[in-house]
């Protein structure tokens, strides 16, 4: 992708079958034996080796994990713009289809209106590996034809888009870092994925109804 602006119910039924019940109180009134309530178990460790976001859209809710030890730059880099707020009121400016040879829907740098925010903190090292593939469900940087060039930008892939892969360290195979993937929420994504686009303002796939991104945090 050349874009140059820069993721049992469990119902527990408990049964007190066949059980006797307990002397009556004063009253008469039968009372039922004191059932013993398991200990409380402590709440599962995080996994550090990934980091929940919750991204909040007009079309709802897709959350996604990060991968800091697959690319610690590019998550940090990611993070520090959600924590900033940065996000906050941008758009999905840009939704490609599989005619066009990928399907992604990009978003993080512009407004409603087509207004480009501007980037707070520097360019990033491309940390896009040959191991971790553009595959359906994963999230990674969008950037200008220098494969250095990522800041806020980032996009979704729907498809898998083995075409932004890293193949070699050279500007035309340095391929697309990707650092997460969505876990929940991608019937959302397909629903981004499908929305009708224009070209506006000289920009390509723009969808004609804008698709709002309301916020992005961290889940702790």
């Amino acid at each position: 992708m050349k874009y140059t602006t820069p993721l049992l119910l469990i119902a527990v039924l408990t049964g007190l079958a066949g059980c006797d019940l307990g002397p009556k109180d004063a009253t008469n009134t039968p009372t039922a034996p004191a059932i013993e309530q398991p200990a409380p178990q402590p709440a599962p460790a995080a996994d550090p080796d990934q980091i929940t976001v919750l991204i909040e859209t007009s079309k709802g809710n897709i959350t996604a994990v990060l991968w800091p030890k697959l690319a610690p730059d590019t998550v940090a880099n990611f993070l520090t713009y959600a924590d900033d707020g940065f996000f906050d009121g941008t758009i999905f400016h840009r939704i490609t289809t599989a005619s066009s040879g990928i399907s992604v829907v990009q978003g993080g740098g512009f407004s409603p209106r087509l207004a480009r925010k501007t980037p707070g903190h520097p360019q990033i090292r491309n940390e896009a590996r040959s191991d971790v593939k553009n595959l359906r469900g994963t999230l990674a940087m969008a950037r200008t034809g220098d494969p250095h060039s990522a800041t806020a930008q980032f996009y979704i892939n729907y498809k898998d888009n083995f075409a932004l892969d890293h193949r070699s360290p050279t500007q035309r195979d340095y391929g697309y870092c990707v650092f997460g993937k969505v876990i929940e929420g991608m019937g959302v994504v397909d629903a981004i994925g499908r929305v009708q686009t224009a070209t506006i303002n000289g920009m390509d796939g723009v969808p004609i109804d804008p698709v709002l991104i309301t916020s992005i945090r961290r889940v702790e």
